[in-house]
């Protein structure tokens, strides 16, 4: 279906749009797009989400869709720069509400790191926001401590907090709000300055009994986000802990060293044996997915128990490099995954404890898939936080170069139903509720040893 009409646009959704026409890094004029351009841009988007996307009303809102789609034609009434345009295409992500579906920039981890070796600065805080919609300063960027660490920042250079909040909400890509704020508040400094440019200093008011207001010089530090991204000792992590527990930390299932990861896996688990730990907590509350086989390959052989399959239902899009004998490209394909893993029992590394599977909003993708079949067949419990992510998830993302923009968008291929196929549960929900506190992270840990019982939960056996 094409969208032929594009309503008006209401001119109070626009204030704001075009914040970003901030302060550019070495004063050079970037390249403005003609207005006919980026509209075609916008055209080919919609075209290709339209005709490609498996299953928009997996997420989507069709009305809203259209609605919002008009609104960003009408602002694409004069040449801009590829940050403006994004600005404007951005409107979109939201609404789109998956975080496999959206427009945005081809590669903003290599452009963030080029730009601060060009001597580009960003926003000098990490940041969390809370449901409120509140902003507090967790460490300087980076990650070093600061003593304004705790502290609500009120306004930024004479802009009201909030308001800045909302800007950015309202062009993060995510299922839900829950998980558009952790996703912001772990990019804050990449969409802040897309959206506000360079400024040399930051003068910021914080709240307080008497509001303070501090001078502070933008940052050319590396955000802590990319820090952690580009370590394998940061990203995989074992932990033995008191009381005969383990702690394992997969931030990520995409690393492209996949025979280190699993190296790194065995020798978790013969350290347990060694050790005889009973209880391990697994932590994927920051993992944004990556590959299956990582966990499958990785970690199931060592906690699976019983035979398991990885979804049930799915519906897919054909595409060439994925068409298999006897497929149309660019027909739907519904199905069910009948292909059962066997457990590896004869493994002398097999965990027989208690395990306990950390989740939290920024938990995605194959990281959500992994929770669905640990949850599902019974092979541990969930704790922490839901309500982020559904548990029906979308994957195998494809991109598309917007061509006149220089942007991406990203649809997925297909949409996957949770190996019980039980459609309950709409959301990824744990077992054990567990609140997370960003400036202390291992506080979680601690609180999910400290609940009685842990025993396992009783589970699905596939067919």
């Amino acid at each position: 279906m094409k969208i032929l009409a594009m309503p008006r646009v209401l001119p109070a959704l626009l204030c704001g749009l075009f914040l970003a026409a901030g302060v550019q890094a070495a004063n050079v004029e970037p390249e403005r797009i003609p207005s006919e351009a980026l509209r075609a841009d916008l055209r080919l988007a919609i075209e290709t989400i339209e005709r490609l996307h498996p299953d928009l009303g997996h997420s989507v809102d069709y009305a809203a869709f259209v609605r919002t789609a008009g609104e960003v034609e009408a602002a694409l009434d004069r040449p801009m720069t590829r940050d403006q345009a994004w600005a404007a295409f951005a409107r979109l992500n939201p609404v789109l509400a998956d975080g496999h579906l959206l427009v945005g920039f081809p590669d903003w981890r290599a452009e963030t790191r080029d730009a601060l070796a060009r001597g580009a600065s960003l926003f000098p805080f990490e940041v969390v926001l809370d449901g409120n919609g509140d902003l507090s300063i967790v460490s300087a960027l980076g990650g070093e401590e600061t003593p304004l660490a705790g502290q609500r920042i009120r306004r930024i250079n004479d802009v009201d907090a909030r308001r800045v909040v909302r800007e950015l909400l309202d062009r993060t890509h995510g299922d839900t709000l829950r998980f558009r704020t952790a996703l912001l508040s772990q990019r804050w400094w990449l969409y802040h300055r897309k959206l506000y440019g360079e400024p040399a200093r930051y003068d910021i008011v914080l709240a307080g009994g008497a509001p303070r207001r501090i001078s502070v010089p933008a940052s050319r530090a590396v955000p802590a986000l990319l820090q952690r991204e580009a370590e394998f000792d940061r990203q995989f992590r074992f932990e033995p802990l008191p009381g005969r527990a383990a702690l394992l930390t997969l931030g990520t299932f995409d690393w492209p060293d996949k025979a280190r990861f699993f190296a790194f896996a065995r020798d978790a688990f013969a350290e347990m044996r060694r050790v005889g730990t009973e209880t391990l907590v697994i932590d994927v509350r920051s993992n944004g997915g990556g590959d299956d086989d990582l966990w499958r390959d990785g970690i199931l052989r060592y906690i699976a128990d019983r035979p398991y399959r990885t979804g049930s239902r799915y519906i897919k899009r054909v595409l060439e490099p994925y068409r298999d004998e006897g497929e149309t490209v660019g027909e739907l394909v519904r199905g069910e995954i009948e292909s059962v893993v066997q457990p590896r029992s004869d493994d002398p590394l097999r965990f027989r404890g208690d395990v306990h599977v950390l989740i939290g909003p920024l938990t995605y993708s194959s990281a959500v898939l992994f929770s669905n079949v640990v949850q599902d067949h019974g092979f541990g419990r969930l704790a922490g936080t839901g309500g982020a992510v559904r548990s029906r998830q979308s994957g195998s993302v494809q991109t598309l170069a917007l061509p006149n923009s220089g942007l991406v968008l990203s649809y997925p291929r297909f949409v996957l139903d949770r190996p019980s196929g039980g459609t309950d549960r709409t959301f990824l929900e744990p077992d054990l509720m567990v609140e997370d506190d960003p400036r202390h992270p291992h506080s979680a840990i601690d609180a999910l040893l400290s609940e009685p019982g842990g025993s396992r939960a009783p589970g699905m056996a596939a067919d």
